[in-house]
C-alpha cells in the first residue's frame, strides 16, 4: 500500500544509540507526503545521552513532522477514540516497551498510544532495539509476532560477538515494512543474517 496521503504515529522509546538512524527514517517518511505525529516516552523526551541532546531531537524531530511531541499518557489517549492514525511505528522499541506491550501494560505515552492504536484494529509495527532480545526478552517478541495487527521491522544481532544477545531492526527497512503492515502483512524475512 502506499504511504501517501496516511497519518502515521512515529513513537520513539529510548534506545538512544539507534536515535540518528531513526529520525533519518522519519525525515524520508515525511518525504513521502504523509502526516507524521511524533511520539516520545519520557526517557526519550527527557534524557541526555553520549548521542544527543534531548532539547536539540525534540526540536529536529518536531522540525520535521511540522507539530509538537506527544510526550505524556494524557496527550496519547484520545489516538482511539479519535482513531486518527492509520499506521503506528514504535522505532526504536526497547525490551521494556516490548515486555509491556506483550504484557498489555500502557503506562507511558508510547504503549498508550499503541494500545489506544490496537482497540481500533489498525497496524502497529516494531523496530525492535534491545540487548536482551535473545535472552528475556525474546518471550516478549514471541508473544507478539502472535498477536493481531502487530507486525515487526526485519531485525538481526546486533554484534553477537560482543552483544550476544543483542537485537536490534534493519532502520532502513521501516518503509518497506510500513507498506506490508498497512496491508495486514508482515514483511518477509523477520530474521536477517
Amino acid at each position: 500500500m502506499e504511504l501517501e496521503g496516511k497519518t502515521i504515529g512515529f513513537a520513539i522509546t529510548g534506545s538512544f544509540c539507534t536515535f540518528k538512524k531513526v529520525i533519518k527514517e522519519m525525515e524520508y517518511l515525511k518525504s513521502l507526503n504523509t502526516t507524521v505525529v511524533p511520539i516520545m516516552s519520557q526517557a526519550a523526551y527527557t534524557t541526555d545521552t553520549r548521542f544527543g541532546d534531548a532539547e536539540e531531537i525534540k526540536a529536529r524531530i518536531e522540525d520535521i513532522c511540522g507539530r509538537g511531541i506527544i510526550s505524556t499518557f494524557k496527550e496519547a489517549e484520545p489516538i482511539g477514540p479519535k482513531g486518527y492514525l492509520d499506521l503506528l511505528i514504535v522505532a526504536p522499541c526497547t525490551g521494556n516497551s516490548l515486555a509491556k506491550l506483550a504484557s498489555g501494560i500502557a503506562d507511558t505515552s508510547v504503549t498508550m498510544a499503541a494500545k489506544a492504536h490496537l482497540r481500533n484494529q489498525k497496524p502497529v509495527l516494531l523496530a525492535v532495539s534491545t540487548n536482551d532480545g535473545l535472552a528475556n526478552a525474546a518471550k516478549n517478541i514471541g508473544a507478539l509476532l502472535n498477536y493481531k495487527n502487530v507486525f515487526f521491522v526485519p531485525f538481526r544481532q546486533d554484534d553477537c560477538i560482543n552483544k550476544p544477545t543483542s537485537l536490534v531492526a534493519d532502520m532502513p527497512s521501516i518503509i518497506p515494512a510500513a507498506r506490508f503492515a498497512l496491508d495486514g502483512k508482515q514483511i518477509q524475512p523477520v530474521l536477517l543474517g
